[in-house]
């Protein structure tokens, strides 16, 4: 098959993650598979691809991620691919109106439980209409796929259906081995000394609640701990000026955009995604993955992940999270045990059961 995977970018990010690692793996079971960029910078991202996988030809529309112009020239490129599969808004909206000029096979992956558009009721025909033109939609978690069923309403509540069966749930994944087995950074070993770090790997967005693990930080003991934040975004200099003013921004490490997030991981001692809401996010099964104790907001896209395995903390309560960050520290019984569960729990999301599952997607509407 022919296959093209469209995306607003290859930014650092869940979503994007996933295309990079799907892509070369689809490849080796015999598929010719393609990138369309949105956006066409060159990122970290962007470089991996290209040398883990030369062949991919990466289609760049331009700057920016809702220019109408797209529409045209996704329609000419569409016509080369047997599938064409999207990921967030502005693909999944601009594919399907070029569909109307060039039919193909259409799937899209839906990488939220929420975002700001399901607020807007005037935006819901819009988005019915959107979905109705994709084959199939993959939700990355049950309660995605739960959400956006509530969200669309109508048919795609009823079983019998056409709309309810082309929606189903495929777990992200992530390459376990990949960060079990890596190296831990000395860089970030020499630099902590004797004192735990907790770490936590997320862009600076709206969704993601950095400021929680500052505010556990000013409860715990300044000679024993500090703070490791991997990634970049529009919240960071907010984040920043809060460590300041609550006298911690000594003991808080802004790492930046960061191409060896294995190897962070392995060097940290614990780590924890405060996030007001996810769809099912793939640090967070990346940090399972280190042999490391794994802490998690309890909201809608963690607490399916992690519950049972890591340690939930009510939402936005820094006392709780700092309570459990010391019990870990003070227990070098219980610090192991959450540590082997979380990479028990973590194998279950290996990337070899989401490329299995995306190729019989594909093989089901191509056949």
């Amino acid at each position: 098959m022919r296959i093209l995977q469209v995306i607003t970018s290859l930014d650092m990010g869940g979503a994007e993650t996933l295309v990079v690692n799907l892509i070369p793996r689809l490849q080796a079971l015999g598929n010719t598979v393609d990138l369309c960029v949105f956006d066409g910078k060159e990122t970290p991202l962007t470089q991996r691809l290209r040398k883990e996988s030369p062949q991919t030809k990466i289609y760049a529309l331009g700057h920016g991620v809702y220019n109408p112009l797209y529409i045209i020239k996704l329609a000419k490129i569409m016509k080369n691919y047997d599938i064409v599969h999207t990921h967030n808004s502005s693909p999944q909206l601009f594919v399907a109106i070029a569909s109307l000029f060039r039919q193909t096979n259409l799937v899209s992956t839906e990488h939220n439980t929420s975002n700001r558009k399901r607020n807007w009721k005037w935006y819901r025909p819009i988005e019915s209409w959107m979905y109705g033109r994709y084959d199939h939609v993959i939700c990355i978690s049950k309660i995605a796929e739960e959400k956006l069923r509530e969200y669309m309403g109508g048919e795609w509540l009823v079983n019998s259906s056409n709309k309810y069966k082309s929606i189903t749930t495929i777990n992200n994944g992530i390459d376990v081995n990949a960060i079990s087995k890596a190296t831990p950074c000395k860089e970030l070993l020499d630099l902590k000394e004797s004192r735990k770090s907790i770490l936590m790997v997320a862009g600076f967005r709206k969704q993601k609640n950095q400021d929680t693990i500052i505010r556990a930080l000013t409860l715990l003991d300044k000679e024993k701990y500090e703070v490791w934040f991997a990634g970049i975004g529009e919240r960071m200099e907010e984040v920043k000026q809060l460590a300041l003013s609550l006298g911690v921004s000594d003991r808080v490490r802004f790492l930046g955009l960061r191409t060896d997030i294995p190897n962070v991981l392995r060097a940290a001692d614990i780590i924890v995604m405060s996030s007001h809401w996810e769809g099912l996010s793939l640090s967070n099964v990346e940090g399972m993955s280190a042999h490391k104790p794994f802490i998690a907001s309890d909201v809608n896209g963690l607490k399916e992940v992690t519950k049972g395995y890591g340690i939930l903390f009510p939402h936005e309560d820094a006392k709780a999270l700092a309570e459990e960050i010391n019990r870990l520290a003070n227990d070098e019984d219980y610090y192991n045990e959450i540590a082997e569960r979380c990479y028990k729990r973590a194998l279950e999301f290996d990337i070899s059961n989401t490329v299995s599952g995306y190729a019989d997607v594909y093989k089901n509407i191509f056949n």
